[in-house]
């Protein structure tokens, strides 16, 4: 059983990544979904980008990182296929629509610390992002709830 989706980075001035937690999980992971029928990869991962955590990308500004396969976080015995995108943090994210939570996760700090990930992130995305910025200073994890405070 397989399901493909898009998905985005999205890291802030401290070198953190953007994870999320989709309402009924407790599972993070990036930003994204389905892509509908029709949409392209980019005008999906633009779309659920703005559904999600609130921001408007710049279509010229998102590259993909990469594509790659792992056991889905929140359904079992089911592997996730992405298309990773990685576009430039342009605001503030918020938790909307099934978002309960955002956090932020520094490209450092061990994938089993903190809140946990999903395996795409632990086994390939990580990796990736680490290779692409270099080695970041802090370890710190920091997390917003959908409820409130500031990111």
């Amino acid at each position: 059983m397989h399901i493909f989706v898009v998905s985005c980075t999205l890291v802030n001035p401290s070198g953190e990544l953007l994870v999320v937690r989709k309402r009924g999980t407790s599972v993070f992971m990036l930003p994204g979904g389905k892509v509908e029928a029709g949409e392209t990869h980019l005008a999906a991962t633009l779309r659920e980008v703005r559904e999600e955590v609130g921001l408007d990308l710049e279509a010229d500004a998102v590259a993909l990182l990469g594509t790659w396969s792992a056991p889905a976080a929140n359904e079992p015995g089911w592997t996730i296929t992405s298309d990773v995108f990685t576009a430039p943090l342009p605001g503030e994210p918020r938790a909307c629509a099934e978002i309960d939570e955002i956090a932020w996760v520094s490209l450092d700090a061990d994938p089993g610390a903190g809140v946990p990930l999903a395996p795409l992130l632990t086994q390939h995305v990580l990796a990736a992002l680490g290779r692409r910025t270099g080695p970041r200073d802090t370890l710190t994890w920091g997390s917003n709830s959908a409820s409130g405070g500031g990111v």
